[in-house]
């Protein structure tokens, strides 16, 4: 049985704020704050480092329109943010390499 109480939540808000103040240093280059940006905003943590090498190799234009796109659907519509976006991403590629090829 536990004899300790729980903790409370401004403590663990606290020490979340502290974590990700650590995790800072580790960003070096404005690509990554990007990349870890939008791995937050599409809550797909898991997969943050896609996300950082998206913002390093693809152009920024590209990438705001699809992060855009996700942002101006309706809140609580889409279920899975990150998969929305990946589809405009490769839409908006693919119409961007067939202007390029013309």
């Amino acid at each position: 049985m536990r004899q300790d109480k729980p903790t409370q939540i401004s403590l663990q808000i606290e020490k979340f704020k502290e974590t990700l103040e650590k995790r800072q240093k580790y960003v070096k280059m404005e690509y990554q704050a990007y990349g870890l940006e939008l791995a937050k905003e599409l809550l797909d943590w898991k997969n943050r480092s896609l996300y950082i090498r998206l913002a390093k190799n693809t152009d920024r234009k590209i990438l705001e329109m699809a992060r855009y796109f996700v942002k101006d659907q309706n809140p609580g519509t889409i279920k899975t943010p990150y998969k929305l976006f990946m589809w405009k991403l490769r839409q908006l590629k693919e119409n961007n390499s067939k202007k390029t090829t013309l």
